[in-house]
């Protein structure tokens, strides 16, 4: 069935309703250390320790930035319900990767083919959520894109106390003053082997998190 007329328009609405209720709830800081905000093809690498990572980062991100830019979100868990498709979809014109791998299929073609059309990235390559105080060792999909595309700009990303706005078996949001921490750009240097880019990649995110502070 075709799309309505009026779903866009919903869509816009629902962004915008999202977005102010998100910056109420944890001001959405955003604090451009390393680069200021650019209309660029970049790829933004961040910690990941809630469900909300994505919303965060997204409302953090400037207007004219994040029209351009997709947040990577887990096709089981953003496609549970119609509701959390919709959102995905719709608003954050998310790009869904499965968390387990299912036989031959490349995990990372979906954020591939994003890149080629141009799109700017926010991915989370610990792949799933962390609950220390560090995140865990990288895996090998941002080291992977870095060598496809190395013409897209990488910048490292601290996010700040969203674990805290829904603390496990809270049901109702706690307002807590958020950040989004952005670094330098780093490259994939000639020649660098795979574990120590991520490692150096790990270290640059985590380099931010008292940025500021």
């Amino acid at each position: 069935m075709a799309p309505s007329w009026w779903q866009p328009l919903a869509a816009r609405g629902l962004g915008w309703l999202l977005l102010g209720f998100v910056r109420l709830l944890t001001g959405a800081q955003a604090r451009w250390y390393g680069c200021p905000p650019k209309a660029e093809q970049r790829i933004y690498f961040a910690n990941h320790q809630s469900h909300a990572d994505l919303v965060m980062i997204w409302a953090a991100l400037p207007q004219e930035l994040r029209g351009i830019t997709r947040p990577i979100a887990a096709r089981d868990y953003w496609t549970k319900s119609e509701l959390r498709r919709w959102i995905t979809t719709a608003i954050f014109n998310a790009v869904y990767v499965e968390r387990e791998r299912k036989g031959d299929e490349d995990p990372l073609q979906p954020l591939a083919e994003a890149l080629e059309r141009g799109d700017s990235l926010i991915i989370f390559p610990e792949g799933t959520r962390g609950h220390a105080p560090e995140p865990q060792p990288f895996k090998a999909g941002l080291y992977n894109l870095a060598l496809r595309f190395p013409e897209v700009v990488l910048v490292p990303a601290w996010i700040s106390n969203v674990q805290r706005v829904m603390p496990k078996g809270e049901v109702v949001p706690v307002p807590i003053l958020c950040s989004v921490t952005f670094g330098a750009p780093i490259r994939l240097e000639p020649g660098e082997e795979r574990r120590a880019f991520l490692d150096r990649a790990r270290d640059a995110v985590i380099a931010l998190r008292d940025v500021g502070a």
